[in-house]
């Protein structure tokens, strides 16, 4: 108060009257404009050391790994997901390029796409995982950049890829051969059932043929009609019989993106079905898996038909649901759930990939440079402009900097407890990862969220038909 005495009396005796106004404005707190000011700089630094970061990662993808799947930068080599390259890398990464405006590596992963890559290939691969990469990242680099040639890439793809739907059930298979349609893997489970409904529906709008949206949401129907008495399914399922292998109910990888895929299928198509089927499906979610504890809240595990707790774990992948419930306009879950990802994220400085939260004990150390907490928290930021949320953000992107960049690139880590790198940068580092990093400080006008739909590898769709 002497203070603030001292400025009302003696103000207008003072010479520079701007700068002891700025002063007073800064210690009572009444100064917004400067705070705007200030948060602005840090954000266009933020921006900058992000950008550095996702083209430091593809320079080493350029320099060592050029034409393959993904990059090993310790080891200074590349290596593929099957006898040949699908060029994972550059596709993956085209539309953070374009959202980070790097006009000379867009111009880079353009001339290797049109130049190498080809599905016309004698080998099998995992259609959730191409679908939701390649396909996905295809038809939103054709939707950002006008190339048709994405868009005959995508739908070359997409038919190559339509004969695992041909089940009993209308379940895809889980592997199919890209060159003779051969399909394979009897077992699947809800996540690459219903995972790639976006996709194959982005697909079907852009070319205009239902056929690709209307074979995969028969599957998603499938199984959905397939679910436990809480409204939950399970882990894995036969796609020929429709009998369910196990039973467990969870949000975790195998069944993540299916409950994504409900709301984000509604939100981008209008399709009240998936809309239906994800307000039923919540209410299971939030009943039977949802657990307040005393170390936070969070989503474990439970029998589909009994609703019976099984495993108290939590992990990086499920982190996608704290962004799935701000999609919802469910803030005050949504919150909850990030308090506990942020302290699991903080336990060890980097999130592992799984812990047992009866106890706070780790189950799975390792860290992939997953993008779902970053995900999460900036859904939150983005929603509620709360700066809690910001500052989260901003030490997910340098616990980053600090454990898993090395002299040539950024690699990801065996053991969060000692921080023993693993010589390996797959695809959603750029696709995702550095993506939603870099939206926590972009400019407006580089990129506005609420204009488009993230798939799950974060490659934005808009809705461009009537």
């Amino acid at each position: 108060m002497i203070l603030k005495e001292y400025f009302l009396t003696n103000i207008h005796n003072m010479k520079n009257k701007i700068v002891l106004t700025l002063l007073f404005c800064f210690t009572f707190g009444l100064c917004s404009a400067q705070e705007k000011v200030t948060t602005a700089n840090e954000k266009k630094i933020y921006a900058e050391r992000v950008k550095t970061a996702f083209k430091k990662g593809w320079r080493a993808y350029m320099d060592y790994a050029k034409g393959m799947d993904a990059v090993n930068p310790i080891a200074k080599k590349g290596h593929n997901w099957y006898s040949e390259t699908l060029l994972m890398t550059p596709v993956d990464a085209f539309s953070t390029m374009h959202v980070m405006g790097l006009k000379k590596e867009m111009a880079e992963a353009k001339a290797l796409i049109f130049s190498k890559l080809n599905f016309d290939k004698d080998m099998e691969i995992q259609q959730f995982e191409i679908a939701i990469r390649i396909m996905g990242g295809l038809l939103s680099a054709y939707q950002l950049d006008g190339d048709k040639r994405f868009l005959s890439l995508a739908e070359d793809l997409g038919k190559r890829m339509l004969p695992v739907f041909e089940s009993r059930t209308g379940m895809p298979y889980r592997l199919v051969n890209l060159r003779t349609g051969k399909v394979s893997g009897v077992t699947t489970n809800p996540c690459e059932i219903g995972s790639m409904l976006l996709e194959y529906g982005m697909l079907s709008k852009l070319t205009n043929n239902p056929t690709y949206y209307e074979k995969c949401k028969k599957g998603v129907v499938a199984v959905y009609d397939r679910r436990g008495k809480t409204d939950l399914v399970g882990t894995e399922i036969n796609v020929e019989t429709g009998e369910w292998l196990n039973k467990s109910a969870h949000i975790s990888g195998r069944i993540d993106a299916y409950y994504e895929y409900l709301l984000k299928g509604w939100l981008l198509f209008g399709d009240q079905d998936l809309k239906n089927m994800w307000d039923v499906s919540k209410v299971g979610i939030t009943k039977y898996l949802g657990d307040q504890t005393p170390n936070g809240f969070w989503y474990g595990y439970a029998d589909m038909d009994s609703g019976k707790r099984t495993a108290t774990i939590f992990g990086a992948l499920d982190c996608f649901y704290g962004a799935v419930l701000c999609l919802d306009k469910d803030m005050e879950t949504a919150k909850k759930l990030q308090t506990s990802i942020y302290k699991m994220w903080t336990l060890k400085g980097l999130e592992p990939e799984a812990i047992d939260y009866s106890t706070m004990q780790i189950k799975a150390p390792y860290y992939m440079i997953r993008p779902e907490a970053i995900e999460a928290t900036y859904y939150l930021w983005h929603n509620t402009k709360d700066e809690q949320y910001y500052q989260q953000g901003k030490t997910m992107f340098e616990a980053i900097e600090k454990y898993c960049q090395v002299d040539n690139g950024y690699v990801q880590i065996k053991d969060v407890n000692t921080m023993e790198k693993w010589d390996t940068l797959e695809s959603f580092f750029f696709a995702e990862t550095m993506k939603y990093c870099y939206l926590f400080f972009a400019p407006d006008k580089a990129f506005n969220l609420d204009k488009c739909v993230l798939n799950t590898e974060a490659h934005p769709f808009f809705r461009t038909w009537k």
